[in-house]
């Protein structure tokens, strides 16, 4: 499982970074429709996006 901030979006893209400030672009439609800046996502290990909280 792997936890991501959501930093920005751009154009179709969000963009998020992990704890060690990795940045990750995840294409919005990917993510729930509810999804933000500043949101934290979780990516369990089938893939599944999943809004975890805020930071």
């Amino acid at each position: 499982m792997k936890n991501l901030k959501i930093d920005n979006f751009e154009n179709e893209f969000a963009i998020c970074s992990d704890g060690e400030k990795a940045l990750f672009a995840i294409r919005r439609d990917e993510l729930p429709t509810a999804a933000k800046k500043g949101d934290v996502i979780l990516i369990d290990d089938d893939g599944k996006i999943t809004i975890n909280g805020k930071s």
